[in-house]
């Protein structure tokens, strides 16, 4: 049956052989969990924001401050 196939990963924390169908899934033990949360809690993990392309920036800027940047990238490439 596809649908009890068990999956096995590696603790994000200690890198402990992990089961899907184990209580702590995807951590080894309440113990990791309790490290990855605190890590989550402290800052030392982040979620990056996404990365802007100048023409992005460009295209969400009211039209006056458009023109005056490409006059201003005009004016460095002289």
């Amino acid at each position: 049956m596809p649908g009890n196939r068990i999956v096995k990963l590696r603790c994000p924390i200690c890198k402990k052989e992990v089961k899907s169908a184990d209580p702590d899934f995807p951590f080894c033990s309440d113990r990791c969990r309790t490290i990855d949360l605190g890590k989550w809690a402290s800052g030392a993990y982040v979620i990056a924001s996404p990365v802007t392309d100048a023409e992005e920036q460009i295209h969400d800027q009211a039209p006056e401050d458009r023109d005056r940047n490409r006059n201003k990238d005009q004016d460095e490439e002289w």
